[in-house]
């Protein structure tokens, strides 16, 4: 859909108490508390402007129950990652920020940029991926109470430490629990889960990081799914200087989780130790092979389960 054809789009900058919504291309804003009452407000008043695209930041949990309202209502609803919002104000030549201008920036951008709507999370979506991010949490508290019990010998401060690992390792384990009981509970996570579980290096953690925080693997293409993952090596060249393709941008937590699979699966599968081998033949640091590897691994996890087939060595490609 063109920016013409649109007429109407809105952005809203959100915030812990408020707020701010900015229409374009009339440049008003109002705003409105982070509240269910707000929410209600906001809908209504978008739906009475003739607003059909509205978009977001993607910075946290403030705005769950807006973008869920939002898209019950009808609205396109696009949630974008505040690098391109920062990178087309500075397009724009714009230094002044304030949540209004905010507001207005954002839909500007709405208007201009016709691959801010992608697909959104569902409810039950989310709440896997609020409980994926809990058990995250918890497993870097546990990581740094060890650290700090090997930095003590006070025996009270050993016995807290330990407490304090004992009962994070519990509430993870908890966490861990839940989470598998909803994939298995939905007869599409379930399946998913399978697929995912039987390609070599991704195990359950990892299974259920990329079905809580890549939840589009499976519905677009291999390049988007490498470049949602951080795992897209990006060109950059001027000049005579010699073109240097390096990974930038994605989701941490994602390619961190590939990275450990990749690992894995060089130690103990003989094609990707294959294909590790190859790449450090040519000349290829550990590190850019073994994330040549994760891409490998996660494009074919894509193709699975868009196919929705389980992996099998004997008809993959090497």
């Amino acid at each position: 859909m063109t920016a013409q054809a649109l007429a109407i789009a809105a952005g809203i900058d959100v915030g812990q108490r408020f707020f701010d919504i900015g229409l374009a291309p009339s440049g008003k804003t109002f705003r409105v508390p982070n509240a269910p009452a707000g929410i209600n407000a906001i809908v209504a008043r978008l739906a009475q402007d003739g607003v059909r695209r509205v978009v977001l930041e993607a910075i946290g949990p403030y705005a769950q129950r807006l973008v869920l309202a939002l898209a019950a209502a009808g609205f396109e609803v696009g949630i974008v990652n505040p690098r391109r919002i920062k990178a087309f104000r500075d397009a724009e030549g714009r230094r002044a920020k304030t949540d209004g201008l905010d507001a207005r920036l954002i839909a500007r951008f709405a208007l201009a940029m016709t691959d801010a709507i992608r697909p959104l999370p569902s409810a039950d979506q989310l709440a896997l991926k609020a409980l994926s991010t809990r058990r995250r949490q918890l497993t870097e508290m546990i990581a740094m109470e060890k650290t700090r019990l090997k930095q003590t010998d006070e025996p009270l401060l050993l016995a807290s430490h330990r407490a304090a690992i004992a009962g994070l390792t519990e509430q993870c384990r908890q966490i861990e629990a839940e989470l598998a009981r909803r994939i298995a509970g939905d007869a599409r996570l379930a399946t998913k889960f399978g697929i995912l579980t039987s390609i070599p290096g991704i195990g359950e953690r990892i299974a259920t990081i990329l079905m809580t925080d890549l939840s589009e693997i499976g519905s677009i293409d291999r390049r988007a799914i490498a470049s949602l993952a951080g795992l897209a090596p990006h060109v950059s060249q001027s000049g005579n200087a010699p073109p240097r393709a390096m990974i930038a941008g994605g989701r941490p937590c994602v390619r961190a989780a590939l990275y450990m699979a990749a690992l894995v699966a060089c130690r103990h599968h003989p094609q990707m130790k294959q294909a590790y081998q190859a790449l450090r033949l040519q000349g290829k640091p550990a590190k850019v092979a073994l994330i040549a590897v994760a891409r490998k691994l996660l494009i074919t996890a894509n193709a699975l389960v868009k196919a929705n087939k389980h992996y099998d060595a004997a008809t993959m490609p090497h």
